[in-house]
């Protein structure tokens, strides 16, 4: 089963501002997150019923 993942364009506009290892690694990321939308590594956001983050080097994907 594959998922969807949604991109805000304010995130598109920040992610292209980014080195371009980084950015190749946050894509990596977000096509690992359509096949398994709650890796081994996500965390809950407290305060939030449905909400979780992802880590990719300095930057989180919510």
């Amino acid at each position: 089963m594959t998922y969807t993942v949604e991109i805000k364009p304010v995130a598109k506009r920040q992610i292209k501002k980014l080195p371009l290892a980084i950015q190749a690694q946050i894509i990596q990321k977000l096509a690992e997150l359509e096949l398994d939308p709650r890796p081994i590594d996500v965390q809950k956001l407290s305060g939030e019923e449905n909400a979780y983050r992802v880590r990719v080097g300095d930057y989180r994907i919510v």
